[in-house]
């Protein structure tokens, strides 16, 4: 039997849109993930999530003894307040510094930012490490568009970020991460990091992994790591809409003393930059894309066909209440089942439960936050049906994961459904479906606010999937957004 390991474990994932003027509070931390010590894991158990994979990896490692302190997510929404950073991470770094620890995992996102401070993440290891001392191991898993400050390889010991997009790799990416703490407490030997800036910022429209650049480039790393035996190689895109210095594409290597990266770390990084001019897309605007679907349905095309908004995805920070797409929708006035998902309305979303199901419902949907992105949509209607917004995931990405959405509401008007939330998140995965009393076979547009992890849970249940280009906080030119640190030359 190995000897015994004392290991602790915490997780802070979000992401923050800088320009999003909804700023994300320790309440929206509470709603979406807020666990610790045994309840966490066993909360995670079988899904596809970083604790879902530390979880199954206990199981093969029973030496292991693992305390969890705080495991916390939020939506991507704006800046985390600084009162919120403060609580979260102090109760961490409580937890942790009385303990006498073999090693640290910790799941980051690596793209929150914080009132007051750009880089929390950092912030945050760096008084993790004073806490701990320097002895313990510490490794982190990443998202894909983390915003990593070159400064963390003096800090961490061990980095593996998402290798897939849509995010269908958590678990197999905490599980890369704990594989080589443990080899290091076997050999005794302590792994190095390797990072490099990149001076260009890839556009995450264009970054999925099922083909295109990303995908060649995941599968050179994967190669690389597996030529040169290190213990892991991951490629970051950084969050363009995260506004740091640190915004930018990113190259690391996690290797052991008696291997070289510099190799390895050169052909990588001149791959990437030779491919930056393929993360580039352009797309239709709204109602170039409702007339392509109605022109293809009208041609025999299956149903549904999904009109995707990525502009106010709320994964990447939107505010999940422009209305362009829904507009361009009502203008066509097509006659065929549609589904519009959402709109965040917590107000509307309570006065339609006030209501109850079948009454008539008179009402402005969207431009409620900025106007400027589109103002509201008069609608006349009924509320179809109400929910509490609580469904499990059953598609791939975060498998398993129990979703709260707050209350929701359908809302009907003619063959058009509507669905509003009280918080603002995305639509992934097909339980949303269930949830609402949705059968896509039955609904010939299905037009939603999200972007590529959407393709995770319904490529296979939709005939075609449409990107279209809308005012936004997440959109294709990154050149009308307000930077202030990211390099103008990124842009």
């Amino acid at each position: 039997m190995p000897a015994p390991r004392r290991i602790a474990v915490a997780r802070i994932w979000h992401e923050a849109n800088s320009f999003n003027p909804v700023a994300t509070t320790l309440d929206d931390f509470r709603r979406r993930e807020w666990t610790k010590g045994k309840e966490a894991l066993a909360d995670a158990r079988s899904t596809a999530t970083e604790l879902g994979g530390l979880a199954g990896f206990l199981d093969d490692h029973p030496h292991w003894d693992v305390t969890v302190s705080r495991c916390t997510s939020a939506p991507p929404l704006g800046p985390v307040t600084r009162d919120a950073c403060a609580a979260i991470t102090r109760e961490i770094l409580e937890d942790l510094q009385a303990g006498d620890w073999d090693g640290v995992y910790l799941s980051l996102h690596g793209a929150m930012v914080a009132e007051g401070d750009l880089s929390p993440d950092y912030s945050f290891l760096t008084a993790l490490r004073r806490a701990i001392g320097p002895d313990p191991l510490l490794a982190v898993s990443f998202d894909m568009h983390a915003c990593l400050d070159p400064t963390l390889v003096g800090v961490v010991d061990i980095l593996s970020g998402y290798h897939s997009y849509p995010h269908v790799d958590m678990d197999a990416t905490a599980l890369r991460a704990l594989s080589a703490m443990e080899r290091a407490f076997e050999t005794g030997v302590r792994p190095r990091i390797e990072l490099r800036q990149l001076d260009f910022l890839p556009l995450s429209h264009g970054m999925r992994t099922d083909a295109g650049p990303m995908a060649e480039l995941v599968a050179m790393a994967d190669t690389e790591c597996a030529a040169e035996g290190f213990e892991d190689v991951s490629l970051f895109g950084g969050f363009a809409y995260a506004d740091t210095q640190n915004t930018r594409a990113i190259v690391t290597v996690t290797h052991l003393p008696d291997r070289d990266p510099a190799p390895a770390i050169a052909r990588l990084s001149a791959a990437y930059l030779a491919r930056s001019g393929d993360f580039a897309i352009t797309l239709p605007d709204a109602p170039t894309a409702v007339a392509k679907a109605l022109a293809d349905l009208d041609a025999g095309a299956g149903w549904p066909i999904a009109l995707v908004d990525p502009a106010d995805n709320p994964l990447s920070g939107g505010i999940g209440d422009t209305t362009a797409q829904f507009r361009a929708l009502v203008e066509a006035a097509p006659d065929l089942p549609t589904v519009f998902c959402f709109f965040f309305d917590p107000g509307l979303v309570a006065r339609a439960h006030d209501l109850g199901e079948g009454a008539a419902i008179s009402c402005g949907l969207g431009g409620r936050i900025l106007p400027e992105f589109g103002a509201p949509v008069p609608f006349e209607g009924v509320v179809e049906r109400l929910t509490d917004g609580r469904f499990r995931n059953r598609g791939p990405m975060e498998y398993g994961r129990q979703i709260d959405l707050g209350r929701t509401a359908v809302l009907r008007q003619g063959q058009m459904r509507v669905v509003i939330c009280e918080t603002c998140q995305s639509a992934n995965d097909p339980a949303w479906c269930d949830l609402h009393g949705i059968d896509l076979a039955e609904v010939a547009i299905f037009a939603v606010k999200a972007k590529n992890h959407f393709r995770a849970g319904f490529q296979d249940l939709c005939s075609q999937i449409i990107d279209l280009d809308c005012a936004g906080l997440a959109p294709v030119d990154l050149s009308t957004l307000p930077y202030r640190h990211v390099p103008a030359e990124f842009l």
